[in-house]
């Protein structure tokens, strides 16, 4: 037992030594991105100003360049009060004026060429700079586990329990989806707001200018804009936590789930209930709508399939999911897990959420034959401690 802790220990300390050097250089890669995400920021302002001077511009031209061809058709049309140097000087502001406009036309189309370019830059390094930084927050939490207590570590080793796990597990669960949270609302609504503030600046301009034709189509767009934003914010709150899920009970709220995903996926999906739905604690209740949410993330991710389906049946002790598609399957080890678990690790999350209610979860696929989960959740507390009982020691 001594030796194997000292071997555990010499593994542990590299690992730690390892991880540590990777996270400065990780520190460094975040530090660079950000750095550049400002001066890409700053020039997407200077950008922006730049190009609602120029369309500022643009309009003031196209005002003078209608006013100088009137001013043209006019002197042209009566020599007898103006003279050849008249039409000439005419003629010649005319077309400067023409000049300067296609100039300013061209040159609003690179600022907004250009803008489009910073923003999507802009969005490129801040999903790196997100990335480094879940990669970070990971590690230290692995760190911060690895340099515990090693005895503590040995046990787990010996024991083969992963539940010790789950409290780490759950850290990183929560940070991932406040990152996914926080680059919602920042990709969706905070930038349909921006835009937003930008359409209304324009639009008071035009109302100066008494252009309101222009203010009317602007206006519509900004509606549109609006609607679109609201919708947004609307998903982000459903995907938090459905009220359905509350109000109505978990089979109309996955019924409802299975619709929209099959309308927004074009998969052909099919939902069946089979016995009557029995209301079960709230926590519960989300835990398997995020486990069949998860599951067909899955399939539209990985598998690639034209089908699924969700069978859900009621008795008076189990609830049973029956997830199925038609997609690319996969190989399941002697485990009952995927044996790629960087391209399966939904899976994963999967069955701890299924292990936290005291349930089990059978996973049913081969290459090419598309993939079968069958997840039993017992609805009572004594059915629970019957599955607690009946669970083999590997301890």
């Amino acid at each position: 037992m001594d030796h194997l802790t000292v071997d555990i220990n010499r593994v542990i300390s590299n690992a730690i030594q390892v991880m540590e050097d990777s996270k400065y250089q990780i520190y460094e890669i975040c530090e660079s991105a950000r750095t550049e995400l400002e001066a890409l920021e700053s020039e997407l302002e200077q950008v922006l100003q730049e190009t609602v001077r120029t369309i500022d511009k643009v309009d003031q031209l196209e005002q003078e360049y209608r006013r100088a061809r009137m001013r043209l058709t006019e002197v042209s049309r009566d020599f007898v009060r103006y003279k050849e140097e008249d039409i000439k000087s005419a003629y010649e502001k005319a077309t400067q004026i023409q000049l300067d406009l296609m100039v300013y036309r061209e040159k609003e189309n690179y600022l907004k060429s250009r803008r489009d370019d910073l923003q999507k830059r802009v969005r490129n390094v801040e999903k790196s700079i997100e990335r480094a930084e879940m990669i970070g927050s990971q590690m230290n939490v692995v760190l911060e586990y690895l340099s515990g207590d090693l005895n503590q570590v040995t046990r787990i080793i010996e024991s083969a329990k992963t539940r010790q796990l789950l409290g780490l597990k759950i850290i990183l669960a929560q940070e991932e989806e406040r990152k996914r949270i926080a680059r919602e609302i920042h990709d969706g609504p905070a930038q349909s707001l921006a835009n937003i503030v930008l359409r209304t600046e324009i639009a008071e301009r035009m109302l100066i200018k008494q252009q309101f034709e222009l203010v009317q189509d602007e206006l519509v767009d900004l509606k549109s804009q609006v609607r679109s934003g609201l919708e947004e914010i609307r998903k982000i709150i459903f995907n938090l936590r459905p009220m359905a899920l509350d109000d109505l009970g978990l089979v109309p709220t996955l019924r409802k789930f299975t619709q929209d995903f099959e309308e927004k996926s074009r998969v052909h999906t099919v939902f069946e209930l089979t016995g009557k739905e029995i209301r079960m604690p709230s926590a519960m209740e989300a835990a398997i709508y995020r486990m069949v949410q998860e599951a067909f993330s899955n399939v539209l991710k990985h598998a690639n399939a034209s089908h699924v389906s969700l069978e859900i049946y009621y008795s008076p002790q189990l609830i049973t999911l029956t997830i199925q598609d038609n997609g690319n399957g996969f190989l399941v080890g002697l485990d009952d897990q995927p044996t790629s678990r960087n391209s399966h690790f939904g899976l994963v999350g999967m069955r701890e959420r299924v292990e936290l209610i005291e349930g089990r979860m059978i996973i049913d696929s081969k290459p090419g034959q598309g993939t079968k989960i069958v997840i039993d959740i017992p609805t009572t507390s004594e059915q629970r401690k019957e599955n607690e009982n009946n669970e083999p020691d590997i301890g």
